[in-house]
């Protein structure tokens, strides 16, 4: 194994790899404890932000600072090698979430391999069947990904509290948001089920803002070749926009593209279509991926 420093995120320490792990096994693996009255604890303000800062560092390249930044909230930085590509990924998560009361705050993993340059957001792992998945195929599908995983069940803890796709108060908002304001690009994998839309199998939209139209025909253009029936939000009135998606309105804000994807319940849990959403999902990570990231006003 190669011990040359690394170009990307983290390269402030020597490559130390946990080992080879399947991150889909992996991804698998963390949110199969994930249900409806599963455990959630709200973060503070000062936690939030502490993480956010954190995955800052991360991506700055200065992971001790970063480690330092995520061990006053019980965070963590650990080094994967996904056994399906070879490449190095910074899992970014809780010291352990084998206590009786998870927090449910989520994970980050950013690709060490390039400068981060995009990201794909899966805010509702489970409850929208396999878009966790999806994430760790679209991650895997470009150079440069950074993949945002809420750590619990929308439905866990009280009321709407873990509905981190309409809160501003999660560790994932915050995560969210400081890749944000560093001008990363992003997507948010929804899912729906198919008598909700049964004219579409996919609904595409940019959210709140207009930016990432020429990347959202791009993508339908895309996912129309793979004969699905595409519902495009810009140009027309579709359910499920996602215009009141928090991390979209921040998006639009701050005037960085942002993708709202829905796919069909049939799409996402056929065995050979996921495969197919994420190559889709590929042509705009990839043009991202080639792309010289821009900080909003910078």
């Amino acid at each position: 194994m190669s011990l040359s420093r690394p170009t990307g995120p983290g390269s402030d320490r020597p490559n130390t790899p946990t080992g080879a792990v399947d991150l889909t096994r992996r991804i698998s693996d963390y949110t199969s404890g994930f249900h409806e009255d599963g455990g959630y604890r709200h973060p503070a303000r000062v936690e939030r932000q502490a993480i956010a800062r954190g995955v800052g560092l991360l991506l700055d390249g200065h992971r001790a600072q970063a480690q330092k930044q995520l061990s006053g909230v019980d965070f963590e930085i650990r080094t994967l090698t996904d056994s399906a590509t070879g490449r190095r990924y910074a899992e970014v998560g809780d010291r352990t979430e084998r206590g009786p009361a998870p927090r449910g705050w989520g994970r980050v993993y950013v690709d060490l391999g390039a400068p981060a340059h995009w990201s794909v957001q899966v805010p509702h792992p489970v409850a929208d069947s396999r878009t966790e998945q999806l994430g760790v195929s679209v991650l895997r599908g470009a150079r440069g990904g950074v993949m945002v995983i809420a750590g619990a069940h929308r439905r866990a803890g009280q009321g709407d509290a873990a509905d981190v796709a309409h809160r501003t108060d999660t560790v994932f908002d915050a995560v969210c948001d400081e890749l944000t304001e560093r001008g990363l690009p992003g997507m948010q994998v929804h899912g729906f089920a198919d008598d909700s839309a049964p004219d579409y199998d996919v609904i595409a939209s940019t959210g709140e803002g207009e930016r990432a139209r020429p990347e959202g025909q791009a993508l339908a253009d895309a996912l129309r070749a793979r004969t699905w029936r595409v519902c495009r939000a810009w140009a027309r009135s579709c359910p499920l926009e996602g215009r009141t998606n928090v991390q979209g309105r921040k998006a639009a804000a701050e005037g960085v593209p942002f993708l709202h994807v829905e796919f069909s319940n049939t799409i996402r849990t056929s065995p050979a279509l996921p495969q197919r959403a994420a190559e889709a999902l590929g042509t705009v990570t990839a043009a991202w991926s080639a792309k010289p990231v821009h900080r909003p006003n910078g």
